[in-house]
C-alpha cells in the first residue's frame, strides 16, 4: 500500500527519494542532535525565566531570545541535513 506522500508524487510526476539505512541514520542522528540543543535551549530558558522573579520585560526578552534560538536551530538542522541530501546524490 502506498503512503498519501507516495500517492501524491505519482500525480505531480516525481519520484519519492529513497535513502539507504546508513542514510537514513545519518540524517536521524542530525535530528537528534538538533533536538537535543533545542532542549538545551529551553532548559537554558526555563533557568533564565526562574532568575526574573516575575519581571515581565525579562521574561518576555527570554520567551523572544528563545523564540529565535530554536528557529535559528532548526533551519541549521534543515540545512544540514539539505548538504547530507546533496551529498547521497
Amino acid at each position: 500500500m502506498k503512503t498519501a506522500f507516495e500517492l501524491a508524487m505519482e500525480r505531480l510526476g516525481g519520484k519519492a527519494k529513497s535513502y539507504t539505512e546508513e542514510q537514513k541514520k545519518q540524517l536521524a542522528d542530525v535530528d537528534s542532535l538538533f533536538e537535543s540543543k533545542i532542549v538545551q535551549a529551553r532548559f537554558d530558558a526555563e533557568a533564565r525565566a526562574a532568575k526574573a522573579n516575575g519581571d515581565r520585560e525579562k521574561l518576555a526578552q527570554v520567551q523572544d531570545d528563545l523564540a529565535v534560538e530554536v528557529k535559528s536551530l532548526e533551519e541549521r538542522r534543515e540545512r544540514k541535513k539539505e548538504d547530507l541530501r546533496r551529498q547521497f546524490q
